[in-house]
């Protein structure tokens, strides 16, 4: 899923890593990863980068900034290591008590995203069911429970659409919040909906409430999580997307021979919403984006730089006014307001189809939208149904084999984050393409010229998931976009 663009601060310039002779950078640079995370010394892998060219960003920076500190970097896939210069000294002491809800509560949204994806997949086969669905309109054609299956994405559509224009005004928390109260109503209309249209306007609030989390999520957990286990965290984000995927096919598994089962399967997220909007109520703002309002002049300065404080001293489990937070504010406060003076004049969104930045755009690009058109969902939405066309008639037959699947995509995530700086994400990307191509070839010809090998089906389906993992999945967003660094 596409997250939106965020509003940040004026864009910084960026050189390539591969440049044998990177410029000096400028005092007080704010230097960070794509994904928000500052790697120390003894990490394996680094992907910090110089200040060079003027370049939009549409990643979360680090909230602090610390002296510069020289060490070497080692490339994947056998690739040079060159020394780079930026900052590590940033560490933060930290307990892990203080960090679990933070990020626990945010990832919820990544969970219930999943989530809808697997239970939709037991919904297909109990919507149908004439003895099972408790409905009278249970013969829905092609297109309406196309409709129904689509229908949180193109909410999900319409909210990253709409996120934009009030992601900065709102802030992390209350967009996550929203988020929701949007899963918690979209969830209630669809388990309680009486008809057709009603089922379809609670699956189109659910997937606004997902265009929310998927923006606010990584934003909330970057910004307000310890510098040294940022990147850690937002990939266990994405982590939380699968287990929900194996926890929607589970509880599709349990209630499929239920009277009305699709209604527990969609209602089974309801107090997960319930669940994250009361943590995220409970957690302060983004110290960040405190400061963000602060620097650009949306309020009282000194106001916002108490709450500031105020919420980072909460999520470090400080108590209020710690000089420790206040200190690591008054420095963030330096590097920002410093970033906003150097760059007085900002670049042009039309610069990303210009010159150099033209390829990295074409090549990030083509990687988000491959991740797209692959049909990756479209083959987990109706796991269900090809399963029980591949020879599993009963439905919980087919719904088993999906929990089956979910283990296998779980394990094959495990497998991709923890070998993608070893392999390379080039090799894993042709090689896992290639995967993914021969595998969508099988599930068609088995449709086509293959129906009397049901299991030909099965195979194509962990192939495909397989591959998709351990290709795709490891040029997330964060990732696809060091293309444009």
């Amino acid at each position: 899923m596409a997250y939106s663009a965020i509003t940040s601060p004026p864009p910084l310039r960026f050189h390539s890593p591969y440049h044998h002779q990177p410029p000096k950078p400028r005092p007080h640079s704010l230097v960070f990863c794509s994904c928000g995370n500052q790697k120390n010394p003894t990490s394996k892998t680094s992907c910090l980068f110089k200040p060079s060219k003027n370049i939009p960003i549409f990643s979360p920076q680090p909230l602090l900034s610390a002296p510069k500190l020289r060490f070497n970097v080692q490339y994947s896939a056998g690739e040079e290591a060159e020394p780079l210069v930026t900052d590590a000294t940033n560490q933060e002491d930290f307990s892990w008590s203080s960090v679990i809800l933070p990020f626990f509560f945010p990832a919820l949204g990544g969970l219930l995203f999943g989530y809808d994806i697997g239970a939709t997949s037991g919904a297909t086969l109990s919507l149908q069911s004439a003895e099972l669905s408790g409905i009278s309109w249970f013969n829905l054609s092609a297109v309406q429970l196309g409709l129904v299956v689509s229908g949180s994405l193109y909410g999900a559509l319409l909210g990253s659409l709409l996120v934009y224009p009030i992601a900065d005004f709102l802030g992390r928390r209350r967009e996550l919040i929203a988020a929701a109260s949007l899963y918690l109503f979209g969830g209630l209309v669809t388990g309680y909906a009486p008809g057709l249209n009603v089922l379809l306007l609670g699956r189109l609030l659910y997937g606004l409430g997902i265009g929310l989390a998927m923006h606010g999520a990584p934003l909330y957990i970057a910004e307000t999580c310890p510098s040294q286990i940022r990147g850690t965290l937002i990939s266990l984000k994405e982590l939380f997307i699968v287990l929900g995927i194996l926890m929607g096919f589970l509880v599709g598994s349990i209630q499929i021979n239920a009277v009305g089962g699709w209604r527990y399967m969609y209602g089974f997220g309801v107090p997960i919403s319930l669940l994250m909007g009361l943590g995220m109520w409970s957690l302060p703002p983004s110290p960040r984006w405190l400061l963000l309002r602060a620097v650009q002049g949306k309020g009282s300065f000194q106001e916002y730089k108490e709450k500031a404080i105020s919420a980072l001293s909460k999520l470090r489990g400080r108590p209020p006014g710690d000089k420790v937070s206040e200190k690591q504010i008054e420095e963030s406060l330096v590097s920002l307001k410093s970033a906003y003076k150097e760059d007085e004049t900002e670049g042009s969104f039309l610069e990303v189809f210009q010159g150099p930045s033209l390829k990295a755009f074409v090549i990030g690009g083509g990687l988000v939208l491959f991740q797209q058109i692959t049909g990756q969902p479209s083959v987990l939405y109706y796991a269900g149904p090809i399963l029980q066309s591949a020879g599993f008639s009963a439905a919980a037959d087919a719904t088993r084999v999906s929990v089956v699947i979910g283990l296998f995509k779980l394990a094959m995530t495990w497998i991709a984050v923890l070998k993608v700086d070893d392999l390379g994400r080039r090799p894993l990307l042709i090689g896992g393409v290639s995967g993914i191509a021969l595998s969508l070839f099988l599930l068609s010809a088995y449709y086509k010229i293959l129906g009397c090998f049901p299991l030909v089906a099965v195979a194509a389906l962990l192939l495909y998931v397989g591959c998709y993992q351990a290709s795709l999945f490891s040029f997330g967003c964060g990732h696809t976009s060091l293309f444009f660094l």
